[in-house]
């Protein structure tokens, strides 16, 4: 009795050690731990020239140029630039992709007729109408934020299509059975089951939002990440580079932990499904 007693002991510890690590603290905890070995192992490498400081940076220097141009201001005038751009672009992109998205359940006609130049237009790379948006908004915010709509409203349009298209037959025809009409289905089955997927394209826009401003930067700007970046990357100056890039990692990550809160006011009952799920 006693002997088995001693072997549930460890390996009661053992489990209670894995769920800790499992717990949002411990995954923390390693995430950082993870991220701080990294930049020592780069930082290390680059000391010791294993790696060239000229081709690759240095952590350190890194910070120095985001200390530098943090207390010059620049830092922050070029990130609320982009900030706003992407923002801007990702609201209006999204708002209007998903509308017109959920408006195309309206027609089934009207959604075969339009639906290949949907995927025609999707195929065709973004970025390669920057040049174009440029010399018809000009090189001011508004071709920024043009390309960053340009690039959330056909992923939101699709979304919201496919979602609309694929919303519970049997509850709208019982609906249709009870007297409702087209706009009491569309408003009590088809919108309420398309928000989870329209949400989750929010995730996807965020992305996308930012390389439509970043772009829109590289080809003509004054201010901006990405026109720091670029004017970086052209004096070979890769820590600036680098400090641009990280900042967009952090406003990218910002970002998404705001929509994953969004996520969470409008979608109670997700998080609830998806927490049971772990659990089993």
């Amino acid at each position: 009795m006693t002997q088995s007693v001693s072997i549930a002991q460890p390996a009661q510890k053992a489990q209670a050690k894995k769920w800790a690590l499992d717990s949002g603290w411990g995954r923390s905890l390693l995430q950082l731990a993870a991220v701080v070995a990294f930049f020592a192992i780069w930082e290390g490498a680059a000391r010791l020239g294993w790696v060239s400081n000229f081709l690759v940076g240095s952590p350190a220097k890194i910070l120095d140029a985001l200390v530098r141009d943090a207390h010059s201001g620049q830092l922050f005038t070029d990130t609320g630039y982009t900030l706003f751009e992407a923002i801007l672009g990702f609201v209006f992109g999204t708002a209007v992709g998903s509308v017109c998205g959920l408006a195309l359940w309206y027609s089934p006609f009207v959604a075969r007729l339009i639906e290949p130049f949907i995927v025609a237009i999707n195929s065709v790379p973004k970025i390669a109408f920057a040049p174009i948006v440029i010399l018809w908004f000009g090189t001011g915010l508004i071709s920024k934020v043009a390309l960053a709509i340009s690039l959330t409203a056909i992923v939101a349009l699709i979304a919201a299509y496919e979602a609309a298209k694929d919303a519970d037959p049997d509850l709208q025809a019982l609906l249709v059975t009870l007297g409702a009409n087209k706009n009491d289905v569309f408003t009590k089955v088809v919108v309420p089951s398309t928000l989870p997927y329209v949400i989750s394209t929010f995730r996807i826009n965020v992305g996308f939002g930012l390389v439509g401003a970043v772009v829109g930067e590289f080809i003509s700007s004054e201010h901006g990440l990405g026109h720091m970046i670029f004017t970086a990357s052209s004096l070979y100056d890769l820590n600036t580079v680098w400090e641009g890039l990280f900042v967009l990692m952090a406003i990218g990550f910002v970002l998404y932990f705001l929509i994953d809160l969004i996520e969470r006011r409008l979608l109670p009952w997700r998080q609830a499904s998806n927490a049971n799920t772990l659990k089993v």
